[in-house]
């Protein structure tokens, strides 16, 4: 059973979010919280598989709490869920290293994809704010774009750009005619040659390196 943190301080949407999440009897909403200070305060009490946020929160925002839950508990996953269509939220959100940027109004079955995709490890962007933003981060790291590591063999480079597109190991494993398994072996492999923690830290090397 997933256990999830959800934040949200409005109450019917939160109540309504929880119902839609559990309609996959794999997920649980074990905690809820009304603030951002309220979701960080309960991460250190029990121990959670992801973490959804509101950005605009009473007390301290989720850009604010998602910034502390990655500090302290660097394996929590973190989903953004927003009305905001706003690219500078989204841009402080990648910098807080979220698994999850999503608008509130796709339907149940969006949110549980990018759910099961954040706890994957994925990188999940929603399309309008993916749109915005990677140019602007693109331009931003234009400067800073340096050669990729030697040791990176073709089919990790490979691996590594489908990641920075936001594709699941499955999907990643259809496109290159790859089990899911060798995916996995292979993802390890570019964490360890590279010192990086997460998928998240994978894609952002994807887009500021090249070969």
């Amino acid at each position: 059973m997933v256990s999830i943190l959800l934040a949200e301080d409005q109450a019917l949407v939160r109540k309504g979010l929880k119902m839609m999440i559990e309609t996959d009897r794999e997920l649980n909403v074990t905690a809820e919280a009304s603030t951002g200070r309220e979701a960080v305060d309960y991460c250190f009490k029990q121990v959670f598989d992801l973490v959804i946020l509101d950005i605009r929160m009473p007390e301290m925002t989720g850009l604010e709490a998602s910034r502390l839950i990655r500090e302290n508990w660097p394996d929590i996953k973190i989903l953004i869920l927003t009305t905001f269509y706003d690219e500078e939220y989204a841009l402080e959100a990648m910098k807080n290293q979220v698994n999850g940027y999503l608008l509130k109004d796709g339907d149940a079955d969006e949110l549980i994809r990018t759910i099961r995709l954040c706890l994957e490890g994925g990188l999940m962007i929603e399309g309008q704010v993916a749109a915005k933003l990677m140019p602007t981060l693109l331009q931003q790291q234009k400067k800073e774009v340096t050669k990729v590591d030697p040791s990176l063999t073709e089919r990790e480079l490979s691996i590594m750009k489908k990641i920075s597109e936001g594709k699941s190991n499955q999907e990643i494993a259809a496109e290159l005619f790859l089990s899911v398994g060798t995916v996995k072996n292979h993802i390890t492999t570019i964490l360890d040659k590279l010192n990086l923690r997460d998928r998240t830290q994978i894609a952002i090397y994807a887009l500021t390196h090249r070969s």
